[in-house]
């Protein structure tokens, strides 16, 4: 395989994408709603900014236990929290859009049979394929963030350099997963005679592995963890709930808000708790297996934890309370590497299944 063969074939395809009707009217549209939810964000960030302010000014009033709490500073990072909801669905459809008849319209038009009479060969022209469609989403994901960044400093909003960082994360990871959708729909096109076809059987899979699996996770996961247990019988609580220990009363934890008997936990209300773990555990285990075989999951779950660490971490350990420091980009890439690793892992797998099949593809 010669790198400039190859890289004229890329080349080829990648100018034929951006300048085709078909990708600039997804592309237009996908850009055009990503701005408006942009500007939605960014509205709701100024919003809580301004709370942001009104709490530093009566944090010297706070007394008793509140007093020296300080309040989280929301992060620009929420702005791109709505660009998530449009990318798993106009995203998607902007990848499938680019692979569904890479391979299949040369199939229909008899072009692929000319094509290989050229000094050029099976894996440059396949790889060439891929890595064009790949650099046309890398060309709309980076027009994406251009345009976000450029509304943030319009609206006055300057990232900082962690958050900065995080963006381009975000971008990242957006990328892989379109490459996820793009991989499918370029197998499809393979595997299909015509353009139609693989349509088709791309949306599908897409349909399979967006909705109909993280829904069979969540059905296996209730089936394998069984009925939630039953918490029991509230006592009556008195007049007057007290905060510290003493003989006698009630008060409430600020961990888990259990009832406790004079300074010792409730012993039912403390087997109640363990037994909900466990099952919380127990559908965890399955549901995040299902999903770790869904892009979208992935996606969606990477993206939260890069836009929403805090958040983020309270929902993988909702028992706990919440971290004091939120917690960084890295920290919360760590929690999430999984899922990380399966976005990279999904892709590879359908590009290496597309170029097995192209190279015993029969071309007659």
């Amino acid at each position: 395989m010669a790198l400039d063969r190859l890289f004229n074939v890329a080349r080829k395809e990648f100018s034929d994408h951006i300048t085709s009707r078909r990708f600039i009217i997804i592309l237009g549209l996908f850009l055009v709603i990503s701005a408006i939810g942009m500007h939605s964000g960014i509205e709701n960030y100024n919003t809580m900014l301004e709370s942001y302010s009104l709490q530093l000014q009566h944090m010297q009033d706070l007394e008793g236990p509140y007093a020296g709490w300080m309040p989280e500073k929301p992060s620009i990072m929420l702005v791109f929290s709505s660009m998530m909801g449009y990318m798993t669905m106009l995203g998607g459809i902007l990848a499938i859009a680019i692979g569904f008849d890479l391979v299949s319209k040369e199939k229909e038009t008899r072009s692929l049979k000319s094509l290989l009479s050229h000094p050029v060969y099976r894996d440059e022209i396949i790889n060439g394929k891929a890595l064009g469609g790949v650099g046309a989403l890398g060309f709309a994901m980076a027009l994406a963030l251009a345009i976000a960044l450029a509304m943030l400093l319009l609206f006055s909003v300057v990232p900082t350099l962690d958050e900065f960082a995080a963006v381009l994360v975000f971008g990242a990871v957006s990328l892989g997963f379109l490459l996820a959708y793009f991989a499918i729909a370029l197998m499809m096109s393979t595997v299909a005679k015509e353009s139609g076809n693989a349509l088709i059987y791309t949306l599908v899979i897409f349909f399979a592995v967006s909705s109909l699996l993280p829904m069979f996770g969540m059905m296996a996961a209730n089936a394998f963890a069984g009925d939630p247990p039953e918490p029991p019988q509230m006592p009556r609580m008195p007049q007057e709930i007290v905060r510290t220990a003493s003989s006698g009363g009630y008060f409430t934890t600020s961990v888990s808000q259990s009832v406790v008997y004079g300074g010792t936990e409730d012993p039912e209300w403390k087997a109640y708790e363990e037994e909900m773990k466990t099952y919380i555990e127990k559908r965890r285990l399955i549901s995040d297996i299902s999903s770790l075989l869904s892009p979208q999951s992935n996606y969606q779950t990477i993206a939260i934890a890069v836009t929403q660490p805090q958040i983020f971490s309270m929902m993988q350990s909702p028992y706990d309370t919440a971290p004091e420091e939120t917690t960084g980009l890295a920290g919360a890439l760590g929690k999430v590497w999984m899922n990380i690793a399966a976005l990279i892992v999904f892709p590879s797998a359908f590009f290496a299944a597309t170029y097995v099949k192209f190279m015993r593809m029969d071309i007659r």
